[in-house]
């Protein structure tokens, strides 16, 4: 979709559409009030009659309404204008732009970007039409024999801003919220993709891709003897029972004008994820295909800000493999050597993540790392914990957390604090080995991230687990795309704030 910035008045638009807003009790937004008036009060008219209460989500199509070019106004319904907050103005965005598609406006002005939100610029309102439009549009049918056709989809939407003095401000985040919408569509699309296809040689092959299209990204691809000489025991363990080889890929973007030192992003790579000889139920075991949605955020977020060209430097570590019973298989109870030298007895194969994190931590440290995010479906006591609407933040730095939860709040991809208190590390003792790889059920997301912390002593590091937001469930079945506008925004932040 394209998308231009513009500052006007909405009668005087020709257009295919023009969006206003409707506040609730049918106060009129100051643009639906300026065509309110060019119309000789005609929307006033239909708000009396009882056609737009102004409910949030409700929705009216009005055709050659006098006094404006358009083809057409679309009246959207914004709730009560005091409680005119972030998750109310993306919902309204969202109801838009999905009318606008299935109803063969192939172009459009909004100017539900005018409205205020409270403690958000136009920037921001900007930057988050973009990214939720985008969203809204997102199909995936690739794997379809008949793709579903969209007559007249929606093509070009123009976002209008208050002043000609927003204009450049209004570019500019434009582009960011496109950059991030790239980034979650590649996510979105890997985490989409059946487990046949997806495969971890699938995933470097598509990471070498990546590398073609954009010359500023450096892409190296091990596969298992270059593992096994790297002493990757521990993420070995995990792939010992899969037909499928392992592939640990490395991205290195370095943009920054200064010799500073890297970020680094791990992704969690299991394409699919049966639990190995602790084998998971049946039920449900094809969402299974989503635990590589680490693995995808970090391609996302790196394909996001080498479109920006962010002058940064970035380190994307993604260790990939299956996790598959078979007489190979890695079984409980056996004890595994990892990278770092410290021995893991495994007490369940289905705790296999941190398994494979633990040797990309111990990886991450050749680089001298200013800062390293894993992110991770690690588990689902997670899900228990923040439910489908926060990704779990653990992490050794309390600025370095703070700082990731800021930037996700202003990405609307919100992330908690949880302890990692070294109270909790006493379940993971072991009577064979350093640790074992689980502790009891209490806390699991807390022991979880307590085991992957005594591989991240030399650094500042920070866990996300996202096994809650990486994928819906029922109707809107699929990826999400997330974290990825949470650590685009907090790497440009983070850019911005280096001196």
């Amino acid at each position: 979709m394209e998308f231009t910035i513009k500052s006007g008045s909405p009668e005087k638009q020709r257009s295919a559409c023009v969006v206003v807003g409707v506040f609730d009790n049918r106060k009129l937004s100051l643009s639906s009030e300026l065509i309110d008036r060019a119309s000789n009060g005609y929307i006033s008219e239909i708000i009396r009659r009882g056609d737009m209460e102004g409910k949030l989500g409700s929705t009216l199509l009005l055709h050659n309404v006098r006094g404006t070019l358009a083809d057409r106004v679309l009246l959207i319904g914004l709730g009560k204008e005091r409680d005119f907050r972030d998750k109310e103005f993306r919902s309204a965005i969202k109801t838009a732009v999905k009318l606008l598609n299935e109803t063969g406006s192939y172009e459009a002005v909004l100017y539900l970007t005018e409205e205020k939100v409270k403690r958000r610029e136009v920037a921001w309102r900007v930057e988050h039409a973009v990214v939720v439009a985008m969203e809204s549009v997102y199909r995936f049918d690739q794997m379809k024999s008949q793709p579903t056709e969209v007559r007249r989809p929606l093509r070009k939407l123009t976002l209008s801003v208050p002043q000609r003095s927003d204009l450049a401000a209004g570019e500019a985040a434009a582009a960011r919220g496109l950059a991030i919408s790239h980034g979650m569509e590649l996510a979105r699309d890997l985490g989409n993709l059946p487990g046949n296809v997806c495969t971890p040689t699938y995933l470097g092959e598509r990471a070498q891709q990546l590398a073609q299209e954009y010359p500023d990204l450096r892409v190296t691809v091990m596969e298992r003897p270059q593992i096994e000489a790297l002493g990757m025991g521990s993420f070995l363990s995990v792939t010992n029972g899969s037909e499928q080889p392992p592939r640990f890929i490395v991205f290195e973007y370095n943009m920054s004008p200064r010799k500073s030192k890297p970020v680094v992003l791990i992704g969690k790579g299991i394409t699919f994820d049966t639990g190995g000889i602790s084998l998971k139920p049946g039920a449900d075991m094809d969402h299974m295909k989503f635990d590589m949605c680490g693995a995808a955020s970090v391609f996302g977020t790196l394909r996001a800000i080498i479109e920006l060209k962010a002058k940064v430097n970035v380190v994307g570590l993604v260790a990939a493999c299956e996790n598959m019973p078979s007489g190979r298989a890695t079984k409980p109870g056996d004890i595994v050597k990892s990278m770092s030298g410290q021995t893991i007895e495994v007490l369940n194969t289905d705790a296999e993540g941190r398994l494979i994190l633990a040797d990309a931590l111990t990886f991450a440290e050749r680089y001298e790392p200013e800062a390293v995010v894993d992110i991770a479906t690690l588990t689902g006591a997670m899900v228990i914990a923040l439910g489908h609407i926060a990704c779990g933040v653990f992490s050794n730095n309390d600025a370095l957390a703070r700082a990731i939860i800021a930037a996700g709040d202003d990405a609307y991809d919100r992330g908690w604090q949880m302890p990692i208190w070294e109270d909790y590390q006493e379940g993971l003792d072991s009577n064979f080995a350093d640790f074992a790889n689980i502790a009891g059920r209490a806390g699991g997301s807390i022991t979880a991230a307590c085991f992957l912390s005594r591989f991240a002593r030399k650094f500042d590091w920070a866990h996300l687990d996202i096994a809650g937001v990486a994928w819906k469930e029922g109707k809107e079945k699929g990826a999400t795309g997330r974290p990825v506008p949470m650590l685009t925004t907090w790497l440009l932040s983070h850019t911005a704030a280096t001196p």
